[in-house]
C-alpha cells in the first residue's frame, strides 16, 4: 500500500483488506504527511477468523461509532471483548491476533501508526528499559482521555503540516511511556485490577456489582476496592460511573438515541438515574448537553 522504510505500512501481506474495511482518510494521501500514518476506516458488519499479523509500529486503534462484541485470540485462549464509540486498543508490536465480530451497527475507527524509530528514540532519551507493551495495552484499555482526544482530533488537522504529525507522534510516544501504566500493586493484584478495569468497559450496560467483579477476579471485595484504588486513584464504582457518564456522552452527541434508550445502553436503570449522575458529574443534565 505505502513504501516507506519507516512504518511497516503493508503489514497484512496478501490478505484482501477490501473485503472487510472501507478507508474513507489516510494522512499519507490526503496530508502529505510521512512522519505519522493514521487512517479512518469503516468496517464490515461482520467478520470470521481474520488473521491480522503483527506489525513493528506503535498501533492504536480508536473506535468512533458502532457495537460489536469483538473475540480475539492470539497466544493462549481467545477473549472477548465489548467494542463501542471511545474504545481504546494498543495492538503489540510483532503479535499476530485472530478476529471475528458481528457488529449490531456499523463500526468506525481511526487507526494511528507510531514509527517504531519514534518509540525507541523515546526510551532512549528517557533512559528506561524496552517498553512492557502488554502492560501499556492493558492500561489504554482501562481508557485514556487525552489519547482519545488527539486520535480524535487528527484526521480533522489535514491542513496542518508534517511537523504537525511529527510532533503528534513525539507527544504520544511520550505520554505513553512515561504515563506509567504498571499499577502500583504487583503480580496477581496487578492481575486483578487489569482483568476487573476490563470487565467494567467491556460490561457497561449490564447491572455490575462489586460482588460481581471480585468474584470474577478471585478477591474479596474489601481487597478489590483497595487495590483498585491504588492502581488507578478511583475507587471501582467512581471508575465504572465515570465510564458510563463518558458513553452517555458520545451517545448524546453522536447519535439520535433518546435519552431512555442511551440510560439502558449505559447500565443505569433509566432516564431518571441517568440524569441525575450526569448533573453530578457533567454539570447539566442530558437534555441540556445535547444542545451545547
Amino acid at each position: 500500500m505505502f513504501d516507506s522504510p519507516d512504518f511497516d505500512l503493508a503489514p497484512y501481506g496478501d490478505v484482501d483488506m477490501t473485503k472487510y474495511v472501507r478507508r474513507n482518510y489516510c494522512s499519507w494521501h490526503d496530508a502529505n504527511w510521512r512522519s505519522l500514518l493514521v487512517q479512518c476506516f469503516v468496517h464490515a458488519r461482520q467478520v470470521e477468523n481474520l488473521l491480522l499479523p503483527g506489525t513493528r509500529d506503535l498501533h492504536l486503534v480508536l473506535c468512533t461509532a458502532g457495537q460489536a462484541v469483538m473475540r480475539v485470540g492470539s497466544a493462549g485462549s481467545p477473549v472477548e471483548r465489548r467494542w463501542t464509540a471511545g474504545r481504546l486498543e494498543l495492538m503489540v508490536p510483532g503479535r499476530s491476533t485472530v478476529r471475528s465480530y458481528a457488529a449490531t451497527s456499523a463500526l468506525s475507527t481511526v487507526q494511528v501508526h507510531v514509527p517504531r524509530a519514534v518509540i525507541e528514540q523515546t526510551v532512549a532519551q528517557m533512559g528506561g528499559p524496552e517498553p512492557d507493551f502488554e502492560a501499556l495495552a492493558a492500561g489504554l484499555g482501562m481508557g485514556d482521555p487525552f489519547v482519545e482526544h488527539l486520535v480524535r482530533s487528527l484526521p480533522a488537522n489535514r491542513e496542518a503540516g508534517d511537523l504537525y504529525a511529527e510532533s503528534a507522534a513525539a507527544f504520544l510516544a511520550v505520554h505513553l511511556l512515561s504515563r506509567g501504566w504498571e499499577p502500583r500493586v504487583p503480580g496477581r493484584e496487578h492481575a486483578a485490577v487489569r482483568k476487573g478495569a476490563a470487565i467494567m468497559r467491556e460490561r457497561l450496560a449490564e447491572p455490575l456489582t462489586l460482588a460481581d467483579i471480585a468474584s470474577e477476579v478471585h478477591v474479596s471485595v474489601y481487597h478489590f476496592v483497595r487495590v483498585f484504588r491504588d492502581a488507578t486513584g478511583e475507587t471501582p464504582h467512581r471508575f465504572l460511573t465515570r465510564l458510563r457518564i463518558e458513553l452517555a456522552q458520545r451517545l448524546l452527541s453522536e447519535t439520535t438515541l433518546t435519552v431512555e434508550q442511551i440510560a439502558r445502553r449505559c447500565g443505569f436503570a433509566g432516564a431518571g438515574p441517568l440524569s441525575a449522575a450526569f448533573l453530578r458529574h457533567v454539570g447539566v443534565r442530558p437534555s441540556v448537553y445535547r444542545k451545547i
